[in-house]
């Protein structure tokens, strides 16, 4: 199973590079992942025009299947109640190949913090059930980011959505939100957020990128692209955890 990530490539921004776009495009095409995760903000102020743009984009990447949630920009400006009707559920979920991956929205309208609440708690659960690798993806990063400054945007039930994870036995979380990649194995759940794939929206001397995830068995190889110049190197190794559990 190949699965490929992408996050924050807003759209209509004055900082974004077609370019960059150009080479998530060809990475894709090389790459032929089974499936791709948006984790949000494929837009900059939540316009219609702007999630045009990107729906045009991302129908024009040659993958199986796509499974994207919103991010923070795309809840601006009403942008929330357009998603659903231009991009699909902002709740989406995947199941195939020995996988299942559940999207949630965790944005609030006009706000850069987060929450997902606990009436989707229920639905997780249910979700994440039988043998397959689990997987969850939001926009919001579930733990702070070292080099990322004050932190305040963590979703305000990051703590019970923790708890969700650590019950369940999720094995990996894809986030983006603040455009610096970075990993976190937490109990054996890896927390993995990716750059900014397309914007100069940049801390310090970070790079854009996307990340391309194989998993076979219960194996997990994580590869980092820089799509500035489509430099890769392997991020992650790891064995994941063995599924102990009858959920």
């Amino acid at each position: 199973m190949k699965i490929a990530h992408i996050s924050d490539l807003h759209f209509s921004s004055s900082l974004f590079v077609p370019r960059w776009a150009d080479n998530v495009t060809r990475t894709i095409e090389e790459e032929r992942p089974d499936l791709l995760v948006v984790t949000g903000d494929l837009t900059t102020d939540g316009y219609a025009s702007e999630f045009e743009a990107a729906k045009s984009f991302l129908e024009g990447l040659e993958v199986e299947d796509m499974l994207v949630v919103p991010g923070n920009h795309d809840s601006r400006n009403l942008g929330y109640t357009i998603f659903e009707e231009i991009i699909g559920p902002r709740f989406p979920t995947y199941v195939g190949k020995g996988v299942t991956v559940v999207g949630l929205d965790s944005t609030e309208p006009d706000v850069d913090d987060g929450h997902v609440g606990r009436e989707h708690y229920g639905p997780i659960r249910e979700q994440f059930a039988g043998p397959n690798i689990r997987i969850m993806a939001l926009h919001h990063h579930l733990i702070p980011i070292p080099g990322t400054g004050r932190e305040r945007q963590i979703p305000t039930d990051a703590g019970d959505l923790l708890g969700v994870c650590k019950e369940v036995g999720v094995d990996i979380v894809l986030s983006g939100h603040k455009h610096l990649p970075w990993i976190w194995n937490l109990d054996g759940c890896y927390f993995i957020t990716t750059a900014t794939a397309t914007t100069r929206r940049l801390k310090g001397r970070s790079r854009p990128a996307m990340g391309i995830l194989e998993i076979e068995g219960r194996s997990l190889v994580l590869h980092d692209i820089k799509t500035d110049d489509l430099e890769r190197t392997v991020a992650l190794r790891a064995e994941l955890r063995a599924r102990s559990i009858t959920r």
